[in-house]
């Protein structure tokens, strides 16, 4: 009997340790999905290689004529360049497209690693007080 107590012991606090981690990660998580949501425009999940920056409407602008006027380079025919009024259309266009991508990424994450952080502390809780009773019965 005493073998089943010690056995059920280890389970307990492994669960219990398991959940503390967990937890942990998590957190970790929330915090930066709150971070995340005060600039999403800088968030560090927005960033590749092929967007343009938003930072501004003159780096946005930069970034989307640098490729026109390498193929016009490449090509000896003249390629179409957008004027500044369509060219500010898609910077705004594509800034609240960003902003919206990464404020929905941020609540997802916020949203899933709080119901974690609930299961962990219920699995704590329970295990926690589970162990406590195998041990008060050995004794």
């Amino acid at each position: 009997m005493e073998k089943s107590h010690k056995i059920a012991q280890i389970y307990g606090y492994s669960v219990c340790l398991t959940t503390i981690i967990t937890f942990l990660i998590c957190l970790g998580s929330i915090v930066n999905a709150i971070i995340e949501l005060s600039d999403p425009l800088h968030s560090r999940c927005y960033w590749g290689e092929n967007e343009p920056n938003l930072a501004s409407f003159e780096t946005y602008k930069m970034d989307t004529l640098k490729p026109l006027q390498q193929k016009e380079q490449q090509h000896s025919a003249p390629v179409y360049v957008p004027d500044d009024q369509t060219i500010r259309t898609m910077y705004e266009t594509t800034k609240v497209d960003v902003v919206r991508r990464e404020q929905l990424r941020a609540y997802s994450s916020l949203l899933t690693n709080g119901l974690l952080i609930i299961v962990c502390v219920t699995l704590f809780i329970l295990h926690w007080i589970w162990v406590r009773k195998l041990t008060k019965t050995e004794i």
